[in-house]
C-alpha cells in the first residue's frame, strides 16, 4: 500500500486511519516534533546533504565529532560513518575478503554481511567441522546481533568451542540492536569478548532505532584507517552531517525516548497472553508471528504491522513494533486485539 506520509503511532490509508505497529522507528525520533526542531536548525548549519568525498580537501568537523562519540557509545577505539548501512557492511567485506580469510556465517546472518563464498558456521546444528581442526588459519564469522525474528541478542558462546589455532574475525551487525539494545541502547559489541578473537568489527544503519540517514562502522583504531582508504569509501558520499549534529544534540531526547519505550513494553507485556502463535520477549520492542493471517486479522481490527517477504526467510516475515511514541490506549488496544487470538 502507498502511504502519502511517514507513519507514526497512526497510519492514514485510503482515507482511513488505523493503528501502525509496524516499521522500525522504535525510539519514534522520525515524528518526533523536537527531534525534527533540532534535525532543522542542523541543516541549515551543514546544509542539506554534503555530496563530497571524506579525503575532500574541505572536511567537516562534524563527521569526527560524531565519530569519536559514537565510539565511546559503542565500546570501540574507533568508529566511521557511511552514508547507509548497507554500505558499511560491503566496505568491510571488500576489504576483509582481500585477505587470505574463510568466511562463515551464523544462520540468517543479513546480506549486508554475507560474503559470496562464505559457509554455513553451523551445520545440523553443528560448528562446521572445519573450525574444530587444528590447521592454522584466518577465519571470519558475520553475524547480526539481534536476528530478524528473533528477540535476544545472538549468542556467541560457541566461539569457545572453535579450535584455538583459529584467528578469528567477528563481523557483527547492530542494525537491529544499535539504540535500544543495552543499558543505555549502547548495543552488545562491547559487552562480547573471547580469548580467540584478533578482531571484532560492528557495522550498522543508523536508520532504525535511531532515526537518522547512514551507517557507521566501529573497530580498532587501525581497522577504521583502513577503512578510510578503502578506494570504495573515498569514492562515496558521506554520511548526511545535518543528521549526525542533530544526533549529537539530542541526547537528553533520545534517553527520555528510551524510558518511554521500556515503559511501554512494560506495559504491554504485563498481561499480554503466551500463545505459540507468538513470539516476544518483554525487554525487545517487537512481537512476532508465524501465523499466515494475523496481519488480515489485526487490519480488519483497525491495526496494520510490518508485512513483507525478507530475503533469508521462506514465507511472510509479521513483524508488530511498539514504539516509544505508542500512547497506552494504543497498547491497551492492541494487547486486547492479540489477547482474543484463538
Amino acid at each position: 500500500m502507498i502511504v502519502e506520509q511517514f507513519p507514526d503511532r497512526t497510519i492514514q490509508v485510503e482515507g482511513k486511519e488505523y493503528l501502525y505497529f509496524g516499521g522500525t522507528a522504535y525510539l519514534g525520533l522520525p515524528t518526533h516534533q523536537k527531534f525534527q526542531e533540532i534535525l532543522v536548525q542542523s541543516i541549515k548549519k551543514w546544509g542539506s546533504f554534503y555530496g563530497s568525498s571524506r579525503n575532500s580537501n574541505i572536511k567537516l568537523s562534524i563527521f569526527e565529532q560524531a565519530e569519536d562519540f559514537f565510539a565511546k557509545q559503542i565500546g570501540s577505539e574507533a568508529s566511521l560513518t557511511a552514508s547507509s548501512g548497507t554500505l558499511a557492511g560491503k566496505l568491510v567485506l571488500d576489504y576483509l575478503s582481500k585477505s587470505n580469510n574463510i568466511f562463515y556465517h551464523y544462520p540468517k546472518t543479513h546480506p549486508a554481511i554475507l560474503g559470496n563464498n562464505s559457509s554455513p558456521l553451523f551445520i545440523k546444528g553443528k560448528l562446521h567441522s572445519n573450525l574444530l581442526n587444528d590447521v592454522k588459519e584466518n577465519i571470519v564469522i558475520t553475524a547480526d546481533a539481534v536476528l530478524a525474528l528473533e528477540l535476544e541478542p545472538t549468542s556467541f558462546s560457541f566461539l569457545e568451542k572453535i579450535s584455538k589455532q583459529k584467528n578469528i574475525t567477528l563481523l557483527v551487525d547492530e542494525s537491529h540492536s544499535l539504540g535500544i539494545a543495552g543499558k543505555e541502547g549502547e548495543g552488545v559489541f562491547k559487552a562480547i569478548s573471547n580469548e580467540n578473537l584478533v578482531r571484532k568489527i560492528m557495522v550498522s544503519s543508523l536508520g532504525k532505532a535511531l532515526g537518522l540517514s547512514g551507517g557507521i562502522i566501529a573497530s580498532d583504531k587501525d581497522f577504521i584507517e583502513y577503512m578510510k582508504r578503502e578506494t570504495l569509501f573515498v569514492s562515496s558520499s558521506c554520511a548526511n552531517p545535518g543528521y549526525l549534529e542533530a544526533y549529537l544534540q539530542s541526547q537528553n531526547l533520545i534517553k527520555e525516548q528510551h524510558l518511554k519505550l521500556n515503559e511501554n513494553l512494560n506495559f504491554l507485556f504485563e498481561d499480554l497472553n503466551v500463545k505459540p502463535i507468538l513470539k516476544f520477549n518483554k525487554s525487545y520492542p517487537v512481537v512476532y508471528s508465524e501465523k499466515e493471517d494475523i496481519y488480515n486479522y489485526l487490519f480488519n481490527k483497525g491495526i496494520i504491522i510490518s508485512n513483507f517477504k525478507y530475503p533469508t526467510y521462506k514465507g511472510l516475515m509479521s513483524r508488530i513494533v511498539i514504539t516509544a511514541n505508542h500512547t497506552k490506549a494504543d497498547l491497551e488496544k492492541l494487547k486486547n486485539v492479540l489477547n482474543e487470538i484463538k
